[in-house]
């Protein structure tokens, strides 16, 4: 998957974001979900501490940005939540507190990230940037419900070893669709 595609996980369960629905986009990089979730109705706030990659969202239509730093700054969103949380590949354990008091109680948060076993297959290999295994399901357990969950190795144009979660607030009344610990892509 090139930097630029959408990443997979967050295309299979975007449908679950409803035209007008409020999203922020966490460590949003150059912006390719907030791109993309900004073109199917969202409206989108994409989060970042990199000045020059939030410029190349200036002018997307549906897209707000907002430089900060997450990990040396209180969390600038206190108390706000958002009808979608998105997260991919970035982990920063500290803001996982915040990042679940950000989806509505009937909003949906979609995370992907790095996992143990990645060191193998390339960057991240510091064991403080990859989820112990489960560690996604822990995350959540009691606050959301679980949509889909998946870890394990990636096969394709670069291997991996991520994890990914789609859950959403109590509120919204969904069963547990399926628990899949194992995956590729």
């Amino acid at each position: 998957m090139s930097a630029d595609a959408v990443s997979p996980w967050i295309a299979r369960f975007a449908h679950l974001i409803e035209p007008g629905a409020s999203v922020l986009d966490v460590a949003s990089g150059h912006g390719r979900h907030a791109r993309h979730l900004a073109s199917r109705g969202a409206r989108v706030l994409a989060v970042d501490r990199d000045t020059a990659a939030l410029a190349a969202l200036a002018g997307t239509p549906g897209v707000e940005t907002r430089l900060a730093d997450l990990e040396n700054a209180p969390w600038p969103f206190d108390r706000r939540t958002f009808d979608a949380v998105v997260v991919t590949r970035y982990l920063h354990r500290a803001l996982f507190p915040a990042l679940i008091g950000a989806v509505s109680p009937e909003g949906l948060l979609l995370y992907e990230t790095f996992a143990i076993g990645n060191e193998q297959y390339g960057r991240p290999r510091n064991p403080d940037f990859l989820l112990a295994p489960g560690e996604l399901l822990d995350v959540v357990r009691g606050r959301l419900s679980v949509l889909a969950f998946e870890e394990g190795l990636t096969v394709g144009e670069k291997p991996s070893v991520l994890q990914r979660i789609a859950a959403v607030g109590l509120s919204r009344q969904r069963p547990v669709a399926f628990i899949d610990r194992s995956f590729a892509s």
